[in-house]
Order: structure tokens, then C-alpha cells, then sequence
């Protein structure tokens, strides 16, 4: 039988080599494109049986492509690869016809997925990868691509977590992930999967960050023919995929309200209606859930289903961030430096010691996902201090943000900017930082320098991390206010102080828009682009007492 042809179109090399390698070893034959020009020169004068599209390239969009392609009579199923920039992108694609799409970036599974679902039962057998024997302190993961996932850690939170994975592996109960972005989420939810009596079925992946609304009820629980326009042919949902097996909802918490309401139907009913359906459809899928927000806050915002947290909530596994174990850096720098080494430092088997200790120094804010960037960049580079500059910039970086003069950091049309408020200038508070010891000092990272007061403001001695509120702005409505919460006893790190400058600020821009206007909290909300329950939960967290109230008591 001859080989299934497909037609990348991506204006990047970088993406058409992968995606030619990937679906070659997979059995397909693929051909390339990088343009769109190109791509409609290849379609009129080829036979293709799919074509995998971006929507963002210069010249000519795929959008573009798609409509040129439609208007030539193509047959072939067009899959949309999409960035998140570009999910409005993909939305009208699949109007204009496209019969599926992949938001980028999105792993082998996804893929071959998808060119499932377009190529129904002439999609090749997928190739089977051979079980890898975990070296000692490896906890492997099942994974269908091409490289296994491993979760490398020594520390006692790990362990801990190792164990409550054990224990609910074979449960069918939903398994709620905390944690920081990069904390591994995704791998131990894959874990729990393989750990379980469903590991020899489907494990789905499903990003509620990476698309928009309407596009995710459709890709949760699909649709039916003429559902919309561009819906020609009825399509299934990840739930219906993973019927039998394992759905992972990664970042919950994004998800719209009404979607929320769909969901807890699932969990709580195991069936759910495809959008423009009238038979309601049964899936049997095991759920886990990850997120990098408090929940609780979410709810008392009003941007998260009280019920469906508890219904979630039956068994939650916190993920500690990488500062938190800071024993794991080293294996797992030595387990990427193996990864990424092979390709880019031959004979090379480990770091510098200075670059080790730098790393062991450092409180990774973007935990896992930014150590293997960081050791992927060393060995591309070739340069340890290159490496060191950019550790020593990250440093310094918090100190110097809220040095602006005259406006918040957020002034090019953030929360508080001047895109929303033209008018609206009250000044930041100032953070003063005095001398900072830290563990990297031999690599720059021994202090920050402090800020320098306003001209206005009386020089004072602070005790060392302090986080002192400049003086506030007064005008003719200003009202007398209880000071701000006090700031956390002890040693303070710089994330810790720039959580408190960002309460701070936040406070004084709230308390400027009360007294502007009179008080009106409605009002006052609708100026600083936030919705009403969230003002009146700033109002409470920043300690803001309303004078009329007081004045009623």
C-alpha cells in the first residue's frame, strides 16, 4: 500500500524539519512547504491526503491558504496549527473549513491524533517504543512519544508525593495537581496513569490556557455536523477519546465559568451533550486536573465553581517548587546536561563547578521547565559565563522594577496603566532593599544595591529586607487610612519583597480611584478594569477601610 502523503506548510525550518522527521519514522511521506505560495503551487499540481497548516506566516496566512485551497475545490482535511496568539486564528479556520487543529506547542500524541481523526482507518499503525529500564532515583513515566519521561527527585516532598501517587493510582477518583508552573504537573499525572489498571488505554492532554472558549467545549466534547459554520462533519471530544482512560485537564483554572458548569455535569453525571448534540453521550475517563492558582482565591473571585472545586478536590498533590528542594538541582542538571548534551557538546559529562554552585544558589522561579532551558542554553552556547550573566541579570532584575518614576510597570496597558486611566498618576511606593547575603556571592549574586528614596522622602534606617510604603499622595479627597498590613517577620526574599511592593502599589492605586470617585466602589472598579468581587477582595486584602462605613458605626 503507498504511504499516506502530507504537506507541512510553516514558514519556519525549524518546525517543517521536525514535523518531516516525526511523521517520516511514523510512516508518512511527507513533503514541505514554506509559504504559502508555494503550498498553493504544491496542492493544484499534487495529490496530498492531508495538510498540516500554520496560521501565522508572513505574506500569505494560512487563513488565506485555506480560502484559496476551499475555492479550488481541495478535498483533503486541513489540520490548523496554532499558537496561542493565534487561537481567534483557529476559531475562524474551523469555520472556513478546516477539520481539526493543533495548538502549538503540542506533543506526538496530539499529532498523531489528529491526523487519526482527518484520515479515519487508512491513518498508519502507530510504532511501538520500547520499554526503558529506570536507572536508580528515576521514576518513569509512560509516554507514547518518542523520548520517556522521567521525574528525577531525592527530595522527602517528592517521596511524599511518590507515595500518595502509589496509593491512588488504581482509585478512579479525580486527583486535583498544585503547584508552579514547571513543577512537573504533567509527569506525574502521566504517572498515574501508568500506575493504574487503565494504563493500556488513552491518556489525553487537553490545555484550557491555550484556547479560547467556544474552541474548548468543542475540543472537550466535540460537536455534530452543522453545529456551526465550517462544522461539516461531526467530530468527538477529548473526553470521548479517553473513554476508558485518563483525561488531563492542564491549568483549570483558566476555564470559563460556563465551561466549569459542563464539566462538573461529567464528573458528577459520567455523560455530556456534544455541542449542537441532542443524544446525550456516556464516557467512562478517569480526571486529573492540574493548576498554578489558588483556587480558593479564584472562588472568592468569582472566576471558579465553589462545587466543582470540592468535586475535584478528593484527592489534591501539591508540587513543591525547585527552591523548595533544592537537593534535586544537581541530578537534574547532570540528567539534561545528558539530554541536550549529546547534541550540542560531544565528550562533554559535566559542568563547571562554579555554574553548579551558581545553580544551586539560584531560586529558579521558573522551576524544572527553567533549569532544563538554562542547561539546554549552556550547552547550545558553549559559554558558562554567559550563563552566569544571565543568572546575575535575573538577580538584579526584581530590584530594579519598581525604580519607574512616575507610573506603574504595568503603564503600557496594565492593570493599572495608562491605557487605563489617563488621568491617573499616583506614585509608586518606593522598596527599599539594604545589603542582601546570599550563597552565590563568588557569582555576583551577593547583593542588591538599594533603591533610592523619593526627593520628598525623610532619610531613615530600616531594618534589612524591609518593605517601606513611600508617602502618600495627598489631594483634597484624601481620607485618613489605617496603615498597611505589616510586613512579614524574618528574612525576606526578593520574590517575597516583590509580592509586598505589587500589594503596596496596588493599594495606593485602589485607594486614588476610591476618593476619586467619592467612594463609589462600582464606579471604581469599572476604572481599573477589574471586576466588582475582585475590588472588594482587594479592598479587604490591602486592609482599605471605608470612611462612611466607620462613620456609621
Amino acid at each position: 500500500m503507498d504511504r499516506i502523503a502530507v504537506l507541512v506548510v510553516d514558514d519556519e525550518e525549524s518546525v517543517r524539519t521536525f514535523l518531516s522527521e516525526l511523521l517520516g519514522s511514523a510512516g508518512y511521506q511527507v513533503r514541505c512547504a514554506a509559504s504559502g505560495t508555494q503550498a498553493l503551487e504544491m496542492l493544484s499540481g499534487g495529490s496530498f491526503d492531508a495538510v498540516l497548516l500554520d496560521v501565522v506566516m508572513p505574506e500569505m496566512s494560512g487563513l488565506e491558504v485555506l480560502r484559496r485551497y476551499q475555492s479550488m475545490g481541495g478535498g483533503a482535511p486541513v489540520i490548523v496549527l496554532s499558537a496561542l496568539a493565534g487561537a481567534d486564528d483557529a476559531v475562524r479556520a474551523m469555520k472556513m473549513g478546516a477539520s481539526d487543529y493543533l495548538a502549538k506547542p503540542f506533543g506526538n500524541d496530539e499529532l498523531q491524533d489528529a491526523l487519526a481523526r482527518a484520515l479515519g482507518t487508512r491513518a498508519p499503525e502507530r510504532q511501538a517504543v520500547a520499554p526503558v529500564l529506570p536507572a536508580r532515583g528515576v521514576l518513569p513515566v509512560a509516554d507514547t512519544t518518542q523520548e520517556q519521561r522521567v521525574l528525577i527527585s531525592t527530595s522527602p516532598a517528592m517521596r511524599r508525593a511518590r507515595a500518595l501517587v502509589e496509593r491512588i493510582a488504581d482509585t478512579d477518583v479525580p486527583v486535583l495537581l498544585l503547584g508552579e508552573s514547571g513543577t512537573g504537573k504533567e509527569v506525574i499525572a502521566r504517572e498515574i496513569h501508568a500506575r493504574s489498571n487503565r494504563r493500556n488505554r488513552p491518556f489525553i492532554k487537553v490545555n484550557c490556557a491555550a484556547l479560547p472558549g467556544e474552541l474548548l467545549e468543542s475540543e472537550l466534547f466535540g460537536h455534530e455536523r452543522g453545529a456551526f459554520t465550517g462544522a461539516t462533519a461531526e467530530k468527538p471530544g477529548k473526553f470521548e477519546l479517553a473513554d476508558q482512560g485518563t483525561i488531563f485537564l492542564d491549568e483549570i483554572g483558566e476555564m470559563a465559568i460556563r465551561l466549569q458548569a459542563k464539566l462538573l455535569q461529567v464528573l458528577q453525571d459520567e455523560e455530556f451533550f456534544r455541542v449542537g448534540g441532542k443524544k446525550s453521550v456516556r464516557v467512562d475517563s478517569r480526571v486529573v486536573v492540574a493548576t498554578n492558582r489558588d483556587l480558593e482565591k479564584e472562588i472568592a473571585l468569582g472566576n471558579f465553581r465553589e462545587d466543582l472545586f470540592y468535586r475535584l478536590n478528593v484527592v489534591a498533590i501539591r508540587l513543591p517548587a525547585l527552591r523548595e528542594r533544592r537537593e534535586d538541582v544537581v541530578p537534574l542538571t547532570d540528567h539534561f546536561l545528558k539530554k541536550y548534551g549529546r547534541g550540542y557538546l560531544s565528550g562533554v559529562s559535566e559542568l563547571p563547578t562554579e555554574v553548579l554552585h551558581a545553580f544551586a544558589d539560584y531560586d529558579w522561579p521558573g522551576n524544572v521547565r527553567e533549569l532544563e532551558n538554562m542547561v539546554r542554553r549552556l550547552c547550545v552556547l558553549k559559554d558558562p559565563t554567559l550563563v552566569l550573566d544571565e543568572l546575575r541579570a535575573a538577580v538584579r532584575a526584581p530590584a530594579s522594577a519598581p525604580s519607574l518614576p512616575t507610573s506603574y510597570a504595568g503603564d503600557d496597558g496594565g492593570p493599572f496603566g495608562r491605557a487605563h486611566d489617563e488621568g491617573f498618576r499616583t506614585p509608586p511606593p518606593a522598596v527599599q532593599v539594604l545589603e542582601m547575603p546570599s550563597r552565590g556571592a563568588a557569582f555576583g549574586l551577593a547583593s542588591v544595591a538599594p533603591l533610592s528614596p523619593p526627593a520628598h522622602a525623610p532619610m531613615a534606617m530600616e531594618p534589612a529586607n524591609a518593605v517601606v510604603p513611600a508617602p502618600r499622595y495627598v489631594n483634597p479627597f484624601d481620607v485618613p487610612q489605617p496603615p498597611p498590613p505589616p510586613a512579614p517577620t524574618g528574612e525576606l526574599s526578593l520574590k517575597d519583597i516583590g509580592k509586598r511592593a505589587a500589594m503596596l502599589a496596588e493599594r495606593e492605586a485602589i485607594l486614588a480611584m476610591l476618593q476619586r470617585t467619592a467612594w463609589n466602589k462600582r464606579r471604581a472598579a469599572t476604572k481599573l478594569r477589574i471586576s466588582y468581587k475582585a475590588l472588594l477582595y482587594k479592598i479587604k486584602e490591602c486592609g482599605i477601610i471605608d470612611p462612611r462605613a466607620s462613620a456609621e458605626l
